[in-house]
């Protein structure tokens, strides 16, 4: 039995691939409609995290932060109080390197062990089962748990990372690369408009070159449709950035470009588009610029569908 506990965005469907591929869940959320999709599709409703956990083997958790987790899985109803000894937790959420530590030492000393496997792809990987997933933790329970992640994520890109937290610390420096080419992305495609050049193609003859990217080839049509529906929050990216920040503080790392890009995603949420989608970024660079939002230019194109994003 695994237990799953998170089914936002990507929770929801992650569990849903575990599920066709044969595996049996228990799972719980704080919303109901979540959970009643999956009894529906053929999970048990567990009620509670302590009711997910009891009789699982393995528990994933896929929240929004740190401090989420750690009430999940230490609370009185929580995770820790009803899996056995010698289980496994996997979270796939993305915290804090240090949080993971943490959590990972706290579930040791009740004979649990306990993976930090952030992911990357988005809803669409998501949906897909073809997530990248990177691992921190011991390498013998990754194994023990490999044919699980394989169903939600692609098994060539299922990485093993290091010790506890370095699973967290690839995915902050993921994030540090996905907001980097954003922000340089949305910046060429600003002084496309601003020059009167078509920025599509420009995108176009980047992706023949070494300027391509997955960036570039999503986000950078994301842009130029004016699409923000929401694959992954700004308001989560902020988070990230927070987290990105603190690490390389902590590690005394000068980072620059990730506190510019920074800046720019808190300013995303700063202007109310903190359900959108993060590469909502390219607005707030063309706005400054003194342009419309609108991706191909400053008055052809029509209007970005941001209250249909927000109600989606």
């Amino acid at each position: 039995m695994v237990g799953f506990i998170g089914l936002g965005l990507m929770g929801k469907p992650m569990a849903l691939n575990a599920l066709r591929q044969g595996f049996s869940l228990a799972v719980h959320n704080r919303s109901r409609a979540a959970v009643e999709a999956l009894v529906a599709a053929g999970a048990r409703d567990g009620g509670s995290p302590r009711g997910v956990a009891e009789g699982a083997d393995v528990v994933i958790t896929m929240l929004p932060d740190g401090p989420d987790v750690r009430t999940v899985l230490e609370g009185s109803d929580g995770v820790l109080a009803g899996i056995r000894p010698g289980g496994v937790i996997v979270d796939m959420s993305t915290i804090s390197p240090v949080a993971a530590r943490e959590l990972a030492q706290l579930c040791a000393a009740k004979g649990v062990q306990m993976l930090d496997a952030p992911v990357s792809g988005g809803t669409v990987g998501a949906e897909s089962g073809t997530l990248s997933i990177m691992v921190g933790g011991e390498r013998a329970t990754l194994e023990r748990v490999r044919p699980l992640l394989e169903s939600m994520g692609n098994p060539e890109k299922i990485v093993y990372i290091g010790e506890s937290g370095a699973g967290q610390l690839c995915k902050v420096c993921n994030q540090m690369a996905i907001g980097g080419a954003l922000a340089a992305i949305s910046e060429a495609f600003a002084l496309c408009r601003k020059a009167g050049v078509d920025p599509a193609p420009v995108r176009e003859a980047l992706l023949g070159g070494f300027a391509a990217s997955r960036v570039l080839e999503v986000h950078g049509q994301r842009i130029l449709d004016g699409n923000y529906v929401p694959g992954f929050k700004a308001s989560m990216f902020v988070k990230d950035y927070r987290i990105v920040l603190e690490t390389a503080q902590a590690h005394g790392v000068p980072v620059p470009t990730a506190a510019t890009v920074a800046q720019l995603v808190q300013a995303v949420a700063a202007q109310g588009m903190g359900e959108d989608d993060y590469s909502s970024l390219a607005r707030v660079v063309a706005r400054s610029a003194g342009l419309e939002d609108s991706g191909r230019g400053a008055t052809s194109s029509p209007p970005l569908p941001t209250e249909v994003a927000r109600a989606t």
